[in-house]
This record gives C-alpha cells, structure tokens and sequence, in this order.
C-alpha cells in the first residue's frame, strides 16, 4: 500500500491536526476574550463547535504521533471510518459556525451602533481563525476518504 501524505499515521496528518487544533483555539480565544458574545447564538454556535474540534484534533494528533515513532500507522478499515465520518461532521459543523459568525458580524458592522470597532474586529478574526480550521478539517477528511478505499 502506497504511502499517502495527509492520511492518518503520517507526518502530514500530524500537521494538519496541530494546524486545526491550533486554528480551533486561536477562534476561541478571539471569541472569548469578550463576555458579549452571549448575546448571539452564532456566536455561542461557533464556541461549541470550536470547543468540540479541539479534543478531536488533539486525540487524533496523538495516534499520528504514536503511528509516526513507532513507524506503523494504524489504519484498520473500522477506525478510518470513523475518523472520516468525523472529519466530515466536524467539518461541516465549523463551516456552518465560521459562515454564521461572519454573517453575523458583517451585519453588526453594518447596523452601525451594536458592535463596537474592537469588539467586531475579534469576531471576524475568530470566523477567519474558524475558516483556517475548517480548510484543514477538510483536507485531512479528503485525504483520508481517498486512502479508505485502498485499505
């Protein structure tokens, strides 16, 4: 079976990974550094989403890392399955929380008086942060999906 950079137990998985989890929390912070988002259920949308790609993208970075030192990727057919039906849930998930904060946000801009400079500027640095995450999601689900059927 041929080597496919991206698919899970690869160095490429493992950036990916990190890349999301990284993404992920840089959009929670940005998000979270001011108590008002409360007010809006994108806003909170987005949190929870972002609060559930963190974990996956951290366990999964630890089986890349373990399939990279000990030089076996772990690539049953069961296990690949679930971790692109994941991929793929958790990828739609952040699209629809990064599309909605910045909906959301381009309209508090555009309303004048609800959202402060600063405050709004956050926002979208978090939906932007959202969308990075949500590139390499799906990037890493494709790669995967593509190694599935080979297995």
């Amino acid at each position: 079976m041929e080597e496919l950079p991206g698919a899970v137990g690869t160095s490429a998985s493992l950036a990916l990974r990190l890349g999301q989890a990284f993404f992920a929390i840089a959009s929670l912070l940005f998000m979270c550094l001011d108590v008002e988002f409360y007010s809006y259920t994108a806003f909170c949308f987005l949190v929870t989403i972002m609060g559930l790609v963190i974990p996956w993208s951290l366990t999964l970075a630890v089986v890349d890392v373990f399939s990279v030192f000990v030089k076996r990727p772990a690539r049953q057919p069961g296990i690949l399955s679930i971790i692109v039906i994941g991929d793929w849930v958790l990828s739609f998930l952040s699209l629809a929380a990064s599309c909605s904060t910045a909906s959301v946000t381009s309209l508090l801009l555009a309303s004048g008086g609800f959202c402060g400079v600063k405050l709004c500027t956050r926002y979208q640095l978090s939906a932007a942060m959202a969308f990075l995450s949500w590139f390499l999601s799906l990037s890493s689900s494709l790669f995967n999906l593509w190694l599935l059927p080979s297995l």
